[in-house]
């Protein structure tokens, strides 16, 4: 499984902020934005990455996110000279998913709890799989309908009157028929290609499966100044809390496996002294004081 995160747009409705840097480098609370899909992602277990952006934007990405290697994974780039759709993204990365299947997830959503998603990619065995969570403005979505089965029937993008309130989060899981159904998409009738006539298309052939987000299940949308701060409020509030970190890549690399301890505390060290670095040293050491109690 690869997966590409989705990081283009102009970002228009966060202005004046993405004058200066793209949307999904915003910070949400301690982190940028772009850290909470690739943190779940890196936890669903994917390692080979693409990340899609605008060419202004692509230099700030490396610049964040280097080749991964810090992780334990591999990250590509890919430019999107002018956002056409989220389906775009499989013509850009057509080379990058090869024969493979792959996770697409936009980079201004951010999920929080369960762990719906890597048991869905851990699962995953061909068509297509995408997600329905219940809210209260489905208008503003892609609407999932469903039969009294609770088998999905039709969606519908941005419905003025929507058949349910189950709208469809911006990560979905596709087979490698993925890249043929993109380039036989044709633009809507606002120029893009759509992701919802890709989902059709996988429902059209009955391939296509509809899992609910459970309600302990929090998806945040960031894509407006008012968005963005109740998603770092959220996010502060959680951590708070709990007392363990929500986006944390290096975190979820160690828990999977991708990074020893011992490579975990390598990169911590490379780290200026600041909460964040402190979060992650009070991870080695619990870390630590594990191993040694199980010794």
């Amino acid at each position: 499984m690869k997966a590409i995160i989705l990081a283009g747009g102009s970002g228009s409705r966060l202005y004046p902020l993405t004058q200066v840097s793209s949307k999904q480098l915003q910070a949400v609370f301690d982190k940028p934005m772009i850290y909470y899909p690739l943190t779940v992602l890196i936890a669903s277990g994917v390692r080979e990455f693409c990340l899609i952006s605008t060419p202004d934007d692509v230099p700030r990405y490396k610049k964040l996110l280097g080749n991964g290697q810090q992780w334990g994974i591999s990250v590509e780039y890919r430019e999107q000279a002018k956002p056409e759709g989220i389906a775009q993204a499989f013509l850009i990365a057509a080379d990058f998913i090869g024969l493979d299947s792959v996770t697409l997830m936009l980079g201004d959503n951010i999920f929080s709890g369960g762990d719906d998603f890597p048991r869905a990619v851990s699962n995953f065995d061909g068509g297509a799989t995408i997600f329905a969570y219940h809210v209260k403005d489905p208008q503003r979505y892609g609407v999932v309908e469903f039969d009294r089965n609770g088998k999905a029937v039709s969606i519908e993008e941005k419905p003025r009157q929507p058949k349910s309130s189950y709208a469809v989060p911006g990560v979905y899981i596709y087979d490698n028929d993925v890249v043929e159904i993109a380039r036989a998409v044709k633009p809507s009738a606002r120029g893009e290609l759509e992701i919802t006539d890709v989902n059709l298309e996988y429902l059209r052939r009955g391939k296509l499966q509809v899992r609910r987000l459970s309600r302990g299940f929090a998806w945040l949308d960031a894509g407006t100044s008012t968005a963005l701060h109740e998603a770092s409020a959220y996010i502060e509030a959680i951590e708070r809390r709990q007392g363990v970190k929500i986006g944390c890549p290096e975190e979820a690399a160690l828990v999977r496996g991708f990074l020893s301890v011992d490579q975990f505390e390598a990169l911590i060290e490379k780290m200026p002294s600041c909460e964040y670095s402190d979060y992650l040293r009070s991870v080695a050491d619990e870390w630590r004081r594990l191993k040694w109690e199980k010794q």
